[in-house]
């Protein structure tokens, strides 16, 4: 995030955007029939979108180049350390959280 990507906006604005955006993702699976039983589990949390949304603004600053995993790493622990309460979501996302969604990787591996 320091690499030339200014910071956002408040925390609180970026979750209510997040929030805003996953309500929006729920009303559409609902309205296209889904049980929301079979497909809660699988959103991400309000606060890992926003970790998505501050990745996004990384990449869009880097001409659209998405990160090798070293850089990937930078750029998420920046984010936790500009936005300490992500920090949770931001190792979560990197491999450090716990598992239990169905489309997390490591919950696939462990099975």
């Amino acid at each position: 995030m320091s690499e030339a990507v200014p910071r956002r906006a408040s925390l609180e604005v970026l979750r209510a955007e997040a929030s805003d955006e996953l309500a929006v993702l729920i009303q559409e699976r609902l309205l296209s029939g889904e049980d929301p039983w079979d497909f809660m589990e699988d959103l991400p949390s309000v606060d890992e979108l926003v970790v998505y949304l501050l990745r996004a603004d990384n990449i869009a600053a880097n001409d659209g180049v998405r990160p090798n995993a070293a850089r990937n790493y930078r750029v998420m622990r920046q984010i936790a350390l500009e936005y300490p309460e992500l920090t949770p979501a931001v190792w979560g996302l990197l491999g450090e959280g716990p598992r239990y969604r169905r489309w997390d990787a490591r919950v696939a591996d462990a099975s």
